[in-house]
C-alpha cells in the first residue's frame, strides 16, 4: 500500500484532519462527535494556551488520496522541565485497521519528536493530562463519559505492533446504587466528627467563585504534584479549562473541602454532557441547539472528573466525604449513575475508594512509551 504523509499546514487540511474521525466512526454506535467548532479553536494556537509553552504538529495519512489515518506530535516543555527529561509525545491518533498505515503515522511522529530533540515518545495525549488520554483497552461496549476518549477495538494491537510499550493504565468506574450507600454515609459521619471536616460547594456569586476557582487551582497543583506524570497548568492553560467546563458544570457538584477554614480538598463531577454530544453530531447550528436544550434535560448520570487532597490530610477520609456529598447532590438533581475517572493504576487510595463503593472496573484506558 503506498501511503503519503501530509503535515496539516492550511485550514483545508486541518478540517481533514478534525473530519476524519467522523468518517471512521460512521458505524460505531459508542462513538461520541466532539464539536467540531471546538476543535477548531483547540487547534488554533492563538486561541489554546498549550502553544504558549510547546510545539505541535498534525499529520494526515493518505491512500489514493483519501485520509485514512492521522497523528498529532508535539512537545510539552512544562512536562520536561518538571522531569527534567527529554520525552515527546503523539496525541489524536486515528487510524483505518492496518498496520502500515499505522506505522507510518507514529514513524512520522517518531520523526517529528527526535527533530525536536527528544529521546523518546508518549502517548496518546490530546496534548497533555489535562486534555484527553490514553487508548481504550478494555469496555468497547459503551459510550465514553464527558471528556474522556473511545476507539476502535483494533487500536490497541497497532500500537503493540509498533513496539510501544504500557507506560501507565488509567481505570474508569461506573458506580450506580439505588441510594447513596449505608456504609458510606456512616464512614462520613465518623471521619467528619473526627477531623472536623466541612465541606461546601463552588460558590453562587461571581467574585467569590473566581476566588473559590482559584483555590481549585492552587489545590490542584498541590493534591496533584507527585502524581506520575503530572505537569502543573499555567494559569491560562487552567482559565481555558473553566470557559471550557464551566458553561456545562453544576456547582453544586464542585466541591471545596476545609478544615478550621483552610482548603485542604476539591472535587468536580460534571454532568455527562456526552449524551447531548451525541444527538448534535458534532454540530451546533442548525438543528444543534436545539437539540442540546432537548436533550440536556435527559442527563442521567456524572463523571468525577477530578478530586484532590492536600499531602497532609490524605487517607484521612475527605475523598470519601467528597465522594459522599457528590453523590447526595447528584440523586438530589436527579443523577443515578456517576463514573469515577480517570484514576491512575497506581493510586492506592482511589482505587480503594472505588472498590469500597462497590465500583465496577468497567473501562480501561493504556498510555504508551517508545524509546526513539
Amino acid at each position: 500500500m503506498a501511503i503519503e504523509i501530509i503535515a496539516v499546514n492550511n485550514s483545508k487540511l486541518l478540517k481533514e484532519f478534525i473530519m476524519l474521525p467522523f468518517e471512521l466512526y460512521k458505524n460505531n454506535a459508542n462513538w461520541v462527535a466532539p464539536l467540531i467548532s471546538e476543535q477548531k479553536k483547540f487547534f488554533n494556537p492563538e486561541k489554546n494556551p498549550f502553544y504558549e509553552h510547546s510545539e505541535a504538529q498534525l499529520f494526515i495519512a493518505y491512500h489514493n488520496n483519501k485520509p485514512v489515518g492521522r497523528i498529532s506530535a508535539h512537545t510539552n516543555t512544562r512536562h520536561n522541565s518538571t522531569f527534567n527529561d527529554k520525552l515527546g509525545f503523539f496525541g489524536f491518533f486515528e487510524c483505518i485497521d492496518d498496520k502500515e498505515v499505522a506505522h507510518s503515522l507514529l514513524n512520522k511522529a517518531a520523526e517529528w519528536n527526535l527533530s525536536k530533540g527528544r529521546d523518546s515518545m508518549r502517548g496518546p495525549m490530546n496534548f497533555s493530562l489535562h486534555n484527553e488520554c490514553g487508548t481504550l483497552i478494555d469496555g468497547f461496549d459503551t459510550p465514553p463519559f464527558v471528556m474522556m476518549t473511545h476507539n476502535h477495538a483494533y487500536y490497541p494491537k497497532l500500537l503493540d505492533s509498533y513496539g510501544l510499550h504500557k507506560a501507565m493504565d488509567i481505570f474508569a468506574y461506573m458506580v450506580a446504587p439505588e441510594k447513596t450507600p449505608e456504609r458510606l454515609e456512616k464512614f462520613v459521619q465518623m471521619v467528619q466528627k473526627r477531623y472536623n471536616y466541612t465541606v461546601r460547594c463552588l460558590s453562587k456569586n461571581k467574585n467569590e467563585m473566581k476566588k473559590d476557582l482559584q483555590t481549585v487551582m492552587k489545590l490542584y497543583g498541590e493534591a496533584w504534584k507527585n502524581n506520575w506524570g503530572a505537569v502543573e497548568m499555567s494559569d491560562k492553560e487552567f482559565d481555558s479549562i473553566v470557559e471550557e467546563l464551566l458553561p456545562i458544570a453544576d456547582r453544586n457538584l464542585v466541591f471545596i473541602a476545609e478544615v478550621d477554614g483552610k482548603p485542604v480538598g476539591f472535587s468536580v463531577a460534571l454532568p455527562n454532557y456526552n449524551i447531548v454530544l451525541k444527538k448534535m453530531k458534532g454540530r451546533l447550528f442548525p438543528l444543534g441547539l436545539f437539540k442540546a436544550l432537548y436533550y440536556k434535560n435527559k442527563i442521567d448520570a456524572v463523571r468525577v472528573i477530578t478530586l484532590g487532597v492536600i499531602k497532609e490530610y490524605q487517607k484521612k477520609g475527605i475523598e470519601s466525604v467528597m465522594i459522599y456529598h457528590t453523590f447526595k447532590n447528584g440523586y438530589n438533581s436527579g443523577y443515578n449513575r456517576a463514573e469515577i475517572s480517570w484514576i491512575l493504576e497506581d493510586n492506592v487510595e482511589m482505587n480503594n475508594l472505588a472498590n469500597r463503593l462497590d465500583a465496577n472496573l468497567y473501562k480501561k484506558y493504556r498510555i504508551y512509551d517508545k524509546i526513539l
